[in-house]
């Protein structure tokens, strides 16, 4: 039996932006997400999904451009499936990432917002990310069948992004806008190299293959990290073929590019793509680059995790510390107050508001990243933290509070999931003062607030952009305990 054909519908109007940064239209009476449309956009949508109360669909022509489409600075624009909001001018993207925070913060938590303070928005909006990762894959993407059975084997091989609802396919990207040189200028010579030596690139359903994935850290210091990571194929100890293969890559990549401070290479034979649990070997320079915000400087290995867009992470850090200085302010303390860093990470935060604090205790379920917070911490001196490794429902618990100390202030900055109940429950028997929610998902973090609520008052909030042209949004809530 033939499925259903899916409705192709013309001269559709978008009206405004949906909370995943679709276009949203009405028709006949039924909402319709458009991808890539924007307000005032006039489109022939063909229709890809249909459901109760709702279709999604794709602009098949676009009729009519809106005034405020501006054009697309990236030629994979499109097709690649980052910075889909390009085409609206920056401003416009800021309104909506506000406007965003407001409903999902009203709408799913049902708070009161006396004010929301107008969304920090990126002062660089292109080369603003200081990491991206990318695959090799022996199928990259091609628009046609027809394309496809043109192309000799190594005109099918790609270097770049995963195409999205395409786990095997990766489109090849010629230049990307989203981290400064010599990030391309080395994706495009390694990719060179190996078709020029045959390293095979990954077969991502086989799992199989030579080349696998390339990881580029750059930092506002000016230092530049590459991790290589090899597949199966690149097996192999000393003096074995896959060894002189590896080597001589790698060898050509420190010749031609002596501005790398530290490159490492990892063999992963896995079935995904992570390399948290395997060995970086360090091949060339040094083991780490170093991020620097004010007087504090920050080690980065290759497994490290350090906000992506390193200049809007101390505006969002700085906002953390103004929180937490007008909550110790209010207190009038009669000492330096006790500071829990919740989902700590490698500690930045932490070590951010450690001269405000009497103690600051940072809790992370990566143990490597605590390995990384204590070594920050003794490289910049600082002696009054403390970081704790393990899940968090079950580190954090009133007999952890009792040996480390009642919290003054609490700063959370978990994941997209937000918080686990447990996590909740400690927190309200501890009852701090002032807590301080970071969040990257404010659907989720609407939810964990509204729990809060009962014994808590909003009394700021802040959004701030670390992602232009695409629908994410940081924001900081923070809290005051009801008297």
């Amino acid at each position: 039996m033939s499925r259903k054909k899916k409705p192709f519908i013309e001269g559709v109007e978008i009206e405004a932006v949906a909370a995943e940064g679709n276009g949203l239209a009405r028709v006949d009476g039924q909402v319709l997400f458009v991808q890539q449309a924007i307000p005032g956009d006039v489109v022939d949508v063909q229709v890809n999904k249909v459901r109760r109360g709702y279709m999604s669909g794709y602009v098949k022509r676009l009729v009519k451009a809106s005034e405020k489409r501006v054009k697309p600075f990236c030629p994979h624009y499109g097709v690649c499936g980052g910075c889909a909001w390009q085409i609206l001018p920056y401003r416009m993207q800021l309104d909506f990432k506000q406007q965003q925070v407001i409903d999902q913060l009203t709408r799913i938590g049902h708070l009161s917002l006396t004010e929301v303070s107008p969304i920090l928005g990126s002062e660089k909006i292109e080369y603003y990310r200081n990491k991206l990762e990318y695959t090799f894959s022996n199928r990259r993407w091609v628009i046609s069948a027809d394309e496809a059975e043109s192309l000799t084997d190594s005109e099918r091989c790609g270097l770049g992004f995963h195409i999205g609802g395409h786990f095997d396919k990766v489109l090849d990207i010629q230049e990307c806008h989203l981290q400064r040189e010599p990030t391309n200028a080395l994706r495009l010579f390694i990719r060179q190299y190996a078709l020029e030596n045959g390293l095979n690139f990954y077969d991502l359903r086989e799992n199989r293959g030579f080349m696998r994935n390339l990881m580029v850290r750059t930092t506002s210091t000016g230092e530049v990290m590459l991790v290589v990571c090899f597949g199966n194929e690149a097996e192999g100890g000393a003096g074995s073929e896959a060894e002189k293969k590896r080597n001589g890559l790698l060898d050509a990549v420190v010749q031609h590019f002596p501005e790398i401070t530290s490159l490492y290479y990892v063999v992963n034979p896995k079935g995904n793509d992570t390399y948290g649990d395997l060995e970086c070997v360090l091949y060339h320079g040094t083991e780490a680059v170093y991020e620097q915000m004010e007087d504090l400087r920050f080690k980065i290995g290759p497994k490290s995790f350090y906000q992506t867009n390193s200049q809007q992470a101390y505006r969002l850090y700085s906002v953390v510390r103004d929180c937490v200085n007008a909550g110790v302010a209010s207190l009038e303390l009669d000492h330096k107050p006790v500071i829990y860093d919740l989902y700590t990470g490698t500690g930045t935060i932490a070590l951010f508001l450690s001269r405000l604090a009497s103690k600051v205790v940072g809790i992370e379920y990566v143990p490597e990243a605590i390995g990384d917070a204590r070594i920050n911490a003794k490289e910049n001196g600082i002696e009054n933290s403390l970081f704790f490794a393990g899940d968090m429902k079950d580190v954090l618990s009133a007999d952890f509070i009792r040996e480390h100390g009642q919290p003054d202030v609490v700063v959370l900055d978990p994941p997209r999931a937000g918080i686990h109940p447990d996590v909740a429950d400690v927190l309200m028997k501890a009852a701090p003062e002032r807590m301080v929610y970071v969040s990257c998902n404010p659907a989720t973090q609407a939810r964990d607030l509204a729990v809060f609520s009962t014994q808590y008052d909003i009394v700021r909030v802040q959004p701030v952009d670390m992602f232009p042209h695409t629908t994410h949004v940081e924001n900081v809530v923070a809290l005051n305990r009801r008297k």
